[in-house]
């Protein structure tokens, strides 16, 4: 009976016992290295030691975390802007990384990516050819025009005469825009595949996704675009990629 008694007494003191020692305050020991290489501990954050790291303890001595010094605004701008350029250079690693990965994927070997390349530029060759052909055909409306225009040499040209030329001459215009802006995307299409290229060829010879550098973007390859037909260069006869060393 009596051993029942103390058992129950056990059962009913030990929980507040628990109770009272969660309630204790925790004890904080802060620790730090004085400027003029003083060793210093608190039980509170250190005065002397504002511009550096201070080390907090548990009761038996272990580094429980630490406290990172506290800053001027300028410090702390300056803080700021380390960590966004930290952020932004795993970011672009990151980035780089998934590009060849892909690239990779999509273009195992260099014939995957010569066919690619012809792909993008057959649009452009046939557009090109159309434009070339259209404005061969408005030289030659041009001329009957022209010849017709001889009859009323020092006379004012009949009002649909005029009309029919000044239409030629802006439809004309129009084809040698699209000329220098067929020119531009291809040198762009040509230039993209070309730093593809360069890449897939370190990639394939065991360079490891991520580590060339930042994943190319649309920036590195865009051109200036024409602005008006006096920046439109002159036609030139297009050979396709590969055309050369087919007749060789």
């Amino acid at each position: 009976m009596f051993e029942r008694v103390v058992l129950l007494g056990l059962l009913l003191v030990l929980p507040v016992l628990a109770w009272a020692q969660d309630q204790k305050p925790t004890t904080r020991i802060y620790s730090c290295t004085a400027p003029d290489g003083r060793r210093l501990t608190s039980d509170r954050p250190i005065p002397e030691c504002v511009t550096r790291e201070q080390r907090l303890h548990r009761s038996d001595g272990s580094v429980k975390g630490q406290l990172a010094p506290f800053m001027t605004p300028e410090e702390a701008a300056a803080a700021e802007l380390r960590q966004r350029e930290l952020l932004a250079k795993q970011a672009a690693a990151a980035d780089a990384t998934r590009f060849d990965r892909n690239l990779l994927a999509r273009y195992p070997r260099q014939d995957k990516h010569d066919l690619a390349r012809q792909a993008a530029l057959d649009d452009l060759i046939k557009a090109t050819q159309n434009s070339e052909q259209r404005i061969a055909a408005l030289a030659t409306e041009r001329k009957a025009m022209e010849d017709e225009a001889q009859f009323y040499k020092g006379k004012t040209l009949p009002i649909k005469l005029k009309r029919q030329m000044d239409g030629n001459a802006a439809a004309r215009d129009a084809q040698l825009l699209a000329l220098g802006n067929q020119a531009a995307e291809r040198d762009r299409v040509n230039r993209r595949y070309d730093i593809e290229l360069q890449r897939l060829r370190k990639l394939w010879t065991g360079a490891l996704p991520g580590s060339l550098g930042p994943a190319p973007s649309s920036k590195d390859w865009d051109v200036v675009p024409v602005s008006g037909a006096a920046a439109a260069p002159a036609p030139k006869p297009i050979t396709p990629p590969g055309a050369a060393s087919k007749a060789r």
